[in-house]
């Protein structure tokens, strides 16, 4: 039930948003060149990688050394409307038709995470990775990563159809609200080390 759910959605959400799609790739390619889109590796059901695809936010600035500048430094006016609005996010509906994602579930993180996690919270990673998840709609980058983790492995528990269309209303309200979506004096969200709990 959950998949039909996700292929129906991510057929009516591209179908429904292609006009929103198409002036934002127009956008991204009139401000910031090419590539319009961004394609990073994570890891998805039981860390299996596959390649999310996202609206490109950041410049591709780097310092003397060749090390891409801070986050806050590479992100754009753009890009940071994007990131507000979540418009960003849109293209992962192609990941949830292809399967490697799911409308509703833990947000897929970087591969460097994969070592840090302790056996709780890598429990995130028993259910596909969500374009939207139960984390995003109680805090987002606001809170911190245990709080974050704390909150996937609660839904690992407790998904349900019921659970997944709450979360899929929340979302809208979210990002219509446009709360949460960095951290504390943070362009995006400080990189997670590991816990110490």
């Amino acid at each position: 039930m959950k998949r039909t759910l996700d292929i129906l959605g991510a057929l009516f959400g591209l179908a429904l948003l292609f006009p929103v799609l198409a002036i934002v790739a127009l956008l991204i390619w009139w401000k910031m060149g090419s590539p319009v889109l961004f394609c990073q590796t994570r890891p998805g059901l039981h860390a299996r990688p596959f390649k999310m695809v996202k609206f490109r936010t950041m410049r591709d600035a780097i310092d003397a050394n060749g090390t891409p500048l801070p986050d806050a430094e590479r992100l754009t006016g753009l890009g940071s409307f994007l990131r507000s609005s979540s418009l960003d996010e849109l293209p992962e509906l192609w990941n949830v038709l292809k399967g490697e994602m799911s409308l509703v579930g833990p947000r897929p993180l970087l591969m460097e995470y994969l070592p840090l996690y302790n056996a709780t919270q890598a429990r995130r990673m028993e259910v596909r990775p969500g374009v939207t998840g139960w984390a995003q709609v109680n805090g987002r980058n606001a809170i911190s990563w245990d709080e974050k983790f704390a909150l996937d492995v609660w839904y690992v528990d407790n998904r349900s159809l019921a659970l997944d269309l709450k979360i899929i209303w929340l979302t809208i309200w979210k990002v219509f609200g446009r709360s949460g979506i960095s951290a504390a004096g943070k362009a995006t969200m400080s990189k997670f080390t590991g816990s110490k709990s």
